[in-house]
């Protein structure tokens, strides 16, 4: 009876499987068999709990936004679940409520909601998460199957280290609620997990006292160890920044760009000048600092003043903005995986996200940011590099991280707008990937592509066998998140 209910969710038309063969990313297609459009997370137990019936059970991948970029979130020949569908079926999905014994707050959330949503739902109580992603038109289930990270992790952590709890269907179809002290297994191995483990359907998130306002600093630098210091400076003090990021600007590329419009004309123009005078790569530093409508404004100014007094940056290119909280995490605005004309038909996004260890910072500026990167004038899009903390990432978690205190995130966010293009990214890609393994730099991928088992292991280190174990505990017939690539490759 319930295959027979289920049957009318599921959408074998040619919309349906043309919008769920390609992501964000647009760098090929991975052409599903059906859709499941669930109108609840029963459809969703169903469709699992008919998978593992069959003696070659076909696979499973839930979607949220699509906004992977190799085709995480595909199931070529099986069922890809559109979990919006929940979304828009039943509304919102965002509950608030006082924890009884830390009395602080926190948020139960549906995996489909989306970051944006909960930070309005959450400010209409005075709240907001703590950790963020760049961009928030992302699902708790995507961000909570991989890290998620932004410039207040190396204060908060990922936003994989501020979830209490969290419900999960398995796959074997099994609904359980797990969190550090129930079904703890389970909870370590989805946060971070890939989606190999279950699908999150409710996660349980980190409140506290939301800001009103933001005090925005960008910092321009020509000095790597400067700048690299200067980062790592910010993020180790007491009473200092709430976000820290940094990026480079390239002497081919735009101090603004889609991940932000910052910089008015005149600055773009002046730090132009300053790109061309150096012939080479500029490093920006942001920085934020929050306060209330209530705070004391000449308070907070000395404090942002006391904190820039210690900054090494270029005399005279130091840019300030004051902002709203909203518009500053607003900063991305909505980039929608629908393509409509024709010369977005062709955009491709082929990313490459690191971490590398601080130990190696030096030699992977050399080698990668002023050599492999600088002369390489395709590049477009922004390049982010800033450094996180390991010891706010629980090692029980699945999520992967250089062996160090302190290690780097690379974001080589790319377009491609030309038809061959992003194949030109991906050499330079490799050439970076290759780079570091020649040079026993033993980066990470985050949002990690590879092409093989033994990539896979390497990947996960001394995490392999505990990864494997989960595997075949929640999910022994290898039906979820397919498009993954990790139990399907030799």
């Amino acid at each position: 009876m319930q295959s027979l209910e289920i049957s009318v969710r599921l959408h074998t038309d040619p919309d349906s499987i043309k919008n769920n063969s390609k992501d964000y990313g647009n760098l090929g297609q991975e052409i599903p068999s059906a859709v499941l459009y669930p109108s609840s997370i029963n459809d969703i137990i169903t469709l699992i709990k008919l998978a593992n019936n069959l003696s070659t059970p076909f696979t499973i991948a839930a979607r949220g936004s699509g906004h992977s970029v190799r085709g995480q979130a595909s199931a070529r020949g099986g069922v890809v679940v559109d979990m919006k569908s929940l979304r828009i079926i039943t509304g919102n999905g965002i509950k608030i409520s006082r924890n009884p014994d830390s009395l602080g707050f926190y948020a139960d959330v549906r995996g489909e909601q989306r970051w944006i949503d909960i930070l309005f739902a959450t400010l209409e109580h005075g709240l907001a998460p703590v950790s963020w992603t760049d961009y928030l038109h992302l699902t708790v289930g995507g961000t909570l199957s991989n890290g998620g990270i932004s410039g207040q992790s190396f204060l908060h952590g990922p936003q994989i280290s501020n979830v209490l709890e969290m419900d999960v269907i398995t796959g074997k179809g099994e609904l359980m609620t797990c969190s550090k002290h129930t079904n703890s297994e389970l909870f370590y191995a989805v946060l971070g997990g890939l989606g190999q483990f279950g699908v999150i359907t409710r996660a349980r998130i980190v409140l506290e006292k939301a800001p009103s306002r933001a005090k925005w600093v960008r910092l321009i630098y020509n000095d790597f160890s400067k700048f690299t210091q200067d980062q790592e400076h910010l993020i180790s003090i007491a009473n200092g920044p709430n976000y820290v990021e940094g990026s480079l600007i390239t002497n081919h590329t735009s101090p603004n760009n889609w991940r932000s419009s910052f910089y008015s004309p005149s600055h773009q123009s002046k730090i132009f000048s300053l790109s061309r005078h150096t012939q080479g790569l500029l490093y920006s530093l942001e920085l934020v600092k929050y306060y209330d409508h209530d705070h004391d404004l000449d308070a907070i100014d000395q404090e942002l003043e006391s904190l820039l007094k210690e900054l090494n940056y270029i005399p005279g290119f130091m840019f300030k903005k004051d902002v709203s909280f909203v518009n500053f995490l607003c900063r991305v605005g909505s980039r929608d995986s629908t393509q409509s004309t024709e010369e977005e038909k062709i955009e491709a996004h082929p990313w490459l996200n690191l971490f590398v260890p601080k130990s190696r910072v030096s030699d992977f500026n050399t080698g990668v940011l002023l050599n492999i990167i600088h002369r390489c004038n395709l590049i477009s899009g922004p390049i982010l590099f800033y450094p996180l903390s390991r010891k706010k990432w629980d090692d029980r978690m699945s999520a992967v991280t250089p062996d160090e205190d302190i290690f780097y995130a690379l974001g080589l966010l790319h377009t491609s707008y030309m038809s061959n293009e992003s194949e030109i990214f991906d050499k330079v890609n490799d050439e970076i990937i290759e780079f570091c393994e020649e040079g026993g730099i033993e980066v990470k991928q985050y949002l990690p592509h590879y092409k093989s088992r033994k990539d896979w292991i390497k990947h996960f280190g001394p995490k392999w066998s505990v990864f494997q174990e989960m595997k075949m505990k929640f999910d022994p017939k290898m039906i979820l998140s397919p498009g993954q690539r990790i139990f399907n490759l030799v």
